[in-house]
């Protein structure tokens, strides 16, 4: 697992590198965990586009990968280490005692053969392993964590991601965020002990336009650049300051370093130090 530099023969490969899926131990994906996707070029039921920047890429099918695992006190034995290709992380094919497989989100350093379980009670702190955070020591870093009780982890999923847990009190247990926030879990979420596959992804130079096509990325045009019709930016002879109290988006709103998060959100109070500031 790392990022390959090749020479620089072409333009586009002079400012590029590319992962070199060294981990991956399976090219094919388990055909019966796989659906199709319908792709939608960004555009809603009338045909109007709703999401810029969307459309082409190549063609994937989605895994159905098991956030939640809910079979409790199983073993499971890690079977391969494969790519999704909806996902900058690693997924791993899992097998239970039972003959059932499903996928997992792969923790970093998760070897082909290993055993790995799911309880709702207390477990041994390895890599894989999946309990409620509250039984999990302070200083343990954890991955794919449930904002409610067995609604599936949605915290901590990217390539690299992994959340600290601090202390416990009461019902709940303190953890810092990736982004450095420090945050309040009920102590009966869930949560996947280890680091996050394929730290390299974030240093990883896409290189050329035709990589993020690829991807289903389409061209991103500056606001400035448009007519007034088109953009809050436009218009103007040459090249123009934004002429506005503050930046917008394309519909209006306040842009660039505005707040958009709601005050009245009702898990605010869940929230015990807010994330730092990006440094510009």
């Amino acid at each position: 697992m790392g990022v390959k530099v090749y020479k620089p023969t072409t333009p586009g490969r002079r400012k590029s590198s590319v992962d070199d899926f060294a981990d991956i131990t399976r090219n094919t994906p388990e055909k019966s965990l796989t659906v199709p996707i319908k792709r939608t070029g960004g555009r809603n039921n009338q045909g109007k586009i709703t999401v810029r920047h969307r459309g082409g890429g190549a063609k994937r099918r989605y895994r159905i990968v098991d956030f939640k695992r809910l079979k409790f006190d199983v073993e499971a034995t890690v079977i391969t280490i494969e790519y999704d290709p909806n996902r900058n992380a690693r997924i791993a094919l899992i097998e239970y005692t039972d003959g059932v497989k499903a996928y997992m989100v792969a923790p970093h350093q998760l070897q082909v053969g290993a055993k790995v379980i799911s309880s709702q009670s207390q477990l041994e702190i390895e890599i894989g392993n999946r309990m409620p955070i509250g039984f999990i020591p302070a200083g343990i870093t954890v991955y794919n964590v449930e904002l409610q009780p067995e609604k599936g982890g949605t915290v901590a999923r990217s390539a690299g991601n992994g959340i600290v847990v601090m202390s416990a009190e009461g019902d709940f247990v303190q953890v810092r965020m990736p982004s450095g926030e420090i945050r309040m879990f009920n102590k009966k979420c869930s949560a996947t002990i280890g680091q996050v596959s394929n730290p390299e992804y974030r240093g990883i130079r896409w290189g050329k336009a035709g990589r993020m096509r690829l991807k289903g990325r389409r061209p991103t045009v500056r606001g400035k650049a448009m007519n007034p019709v088109d953009h809050p930016h436009g218009g103007g002879e040459g090249n123009q300051p934004i002429g506005l109290k503050h930046p917008k988006t394309a519909q209006g709103k306040p842009a660039l370093g505005v707040k958009t998060r709601n005050p009245n959100k009702s898990s605010n109070k869940f929230i015990l130090k807010r994330r730092k500031k990006r440094k510009k």
